[in-house]
């Protein structure tokens, strides 16, 4: 039975993936394993092109070991001269080729400062890009990054929004800049369980230690975190070890 992010008791300890070739990305993989990691997020945006294929990603999913794959294909690193027509092509790629989860930004097809389109011809375009990931078996997160502090009715009207164009889960980013603001940001995780009625990752950049480490008991549906921390990794994302000792030894 194929995995999947959605409807697991645990928040799933997703190591994200940031390599410029399939071997670095599979050295990461084969350590994680063994570390005990519950998911890969392989972001694609960070592969040479030439490895942006069929082939390599289902040899990377293969290494994965029957562990499900949130993939992205964002705008920035070697994607940065391709259409948003062309990314979403390679989304399409990646469900076939065996991604578990596929990341659909929320402001593809129209640019947004809060990455949440309010283009309906766009929004429209989401939607059907949508349907077809979930008619290849696909599940789906939509994500929007902020990168900056946003109140909770902020917070909650996006989530409702990305909800109603059909993702399966939900996925912020804003910020803390002091800690007042990332104690706030638990509290509308908190909020977000109780009033959003679907999975969801909430996540803040700046001062976001705690946030990031206890997210996962709160609420969020993933854990994103990294084997290690090289030029490529997101500095911000815990590492797996100190992820699996949190999960495993706090009850709350």
């Amino acid at each position: 039975m194929k995995k999947s992010f959605l409807n697991n008791s645990n928040s799933l300890l997703t190591v994200m993936l940031q390599c410029k070739t399939p071997e670095a990305a599979i050295s990461k993989i084969r350590n994680a394993n063994c570390l005990g990691a519950d998911a890969y997020g392989l972001q694609v945006e960070t592969l040479m092109p030439e490895f942006q294929n069929p082939d390599t990603f289902k040899r990377l999913f293969t290494e994965m070991r029957n562990k499900p794959c949130y993939v992205t294909n964002y705008r920035y690193a070697y994607n940065q001269k391709l259409t948003d027509d062309e990314l979403a092509d390679g989304i399409i790629t990646l469900a076939e080729s065996g991604a578990t989860l596929c990341d659909v930004m929320g402001d593809i097809f129209c640019k947004h400062p809060e990455e949440l389109t309010d283009n309906d011809e766009a929004i429209q375009k989401q939607m059907k890009l949508i349907e077809k990931l979930h008619s290849m078996g696909a599940e789906v997160l939509m994500s929007s990054h902020l990168y900056k502090f946003a109140p909770a009715e902020r917070v909650l009207e996006i989530a409702f929004e990305q909800k109603r164009r059909g993702a399966d889960i939900i996925k912020i980013v804003t910020a803390a800049d002091n800690m007042e603001q990332q104690i706030e940001n638990l509290r509308i995780t908190n909020l977000l369980k109780q009033e959003l009625g679907a999975p969801f990752l909430f996540l803040s950049g700046g001062v976001s230690t705690i946030h990031r480490r206890l997210g996962g008991h709160l609420g969020n549906c993933m854990t994103l975190c990294v084997y290690d921390h090289d030029a490529l990794s997101t500095a911000s994302q815990p590492l797996l070890s100190t992820m699996k000792t949190i999960r495993d030894s706090i009850d709350f």
